[in-house]
């Protein structure tokens, strides 16, 4: 198991968010958080990157316990994200917000900055290569010197997932990836997951409200409905199952 989550509680004030809530998910697995919204899946993604601390349980990461680690501190052990609402430097081109990303990859000092060493050029080289490889598996290479903000909606989602890549995740947590998207953008975006899965050697964690979405990308799912697990299995036990039918009426009947 790459993530595994045991007895998270997490309260804000006399609001019990998640309660014992437990998951384990295992390494290149897609794996779907599920349940409507304040079901507190979101709030589960923030105590996994270190957004939040648990109020009680343990989240360990490769074996090693990270609850309570710093957000940036658990980028650099290998853990990477997107947020539901878009979160792109307005005023940078598409290549620029991906190569933030590789700032603490970079393999020069703050002097070799400054004063533009040799070393400096080659890795600044170095680093561009691989976020345009990475540009290419997502095919927005084409915009990499366009605004960011500029592109399509789906655009935008594919350079803040490519921007999360360059980070060289073992783990990628992805919040509604499909949200806002038209049926033609949703099939390219899962097939695009399995391709990044497969070319990355990762493992995807996602939160997404579109079943179908859901149904034909993710190997298990976890469903939370206010903070608590309902259901854990395969999607397609989950569409049967009557605490989930009636927590999630509709949606999953005909996924």
């Amino acid at each position: 198991m790459i993530l595994e989550v045991s007895n998270i509680t997490k309260n804000f004030g006399g609001v019990t968010a998640i309660k014992d809530t437990s998951f384990s998910v295992k390494s290149k697995e897609i794996y779907g958080l599920i349940g409507p919204n304040g079901a507190g899946k979101t709030t589960m993604f923030n105590i996994i990157t270190g957004n939040y601390s648990p109020s009680e349980g343990t989240v360990k990461f490769n074996g090693q316990r990270i609850d309570g680690t710093k957000p940036h501190k658990i980028v650099h052990k290998g853990i990477a994200r997107t947020f539901q609402n878009i979160r792109l430097f307005q005023s940078m081109t598409v290549l620029d917000n991906i190569l933030i990303a590789f700032d603490y990859q970079a393999k020069y000092s703050y002097l070799e900055t400054i004063i533009r060493l040799p070393r400096f050029f080659k890795e600044e080289k170095r680093i561009k290569q691989k976020a345009f490889e990475i540009m290419e598996v997502l095919g927005i290479a084409q915009y990499a010197h366009e605004q960011a903000t500029s592109l399509s909606y789906g655009s935008q989602r594919k350079v803040e997932i490519a921007r999360a890549l360059a980070a060289a995740p073992k783990l990628l947590l992805l919040d509604e990836p499909a949200a806002g998207m038209n049926p033609n953008e949703t099939k390219e975006l899962a097939q695009l997951l399995f391709d990044i899965r497969d070319k990355f050697d990762i493992t995807i964690l996602l939160i997404e409200h579109d079943m179908k979405f859901v149904n034909h990308l993710c190997d298990r799912v976890m469903v939370l409905d206010y903070g608590k697990t309902i259901f854990e299995g395969h999607i397609s036990d989950a569409i049967k199952d009557e605490e989930v039918i009636k927590a999630y009426l509709g949606d999953f009947k005909h996924a």
